[in-house]
């Protein structure tokens, strides 16, 4: 399991560079604490990221 967590990391930091490994980690750590400020900002973060600009 930490690999595929590790590689999912990874293409998000590759694709989106350190915005999107925050959101990834930010998500990931707030779900896991049960924080939901937390996990609200990564989700959010990741949401900019994967919304279109046109």
């Amino acid at each position: 399991m930490p690999f595929i967590t590790l590689g999912l990391e990874q293409i998000i930091q590759w694709k989106y560079g350190v915005m999107g490994t925050l959101g990834v980690t930010l998500l990931s750590l707030g779900t896991k604490v049960g924080n939901p400020n937390c996990a609200c900002a990564g989700a959010l973060i990741l949401a900019l990221l994967f919304a279109p600009t046109d």
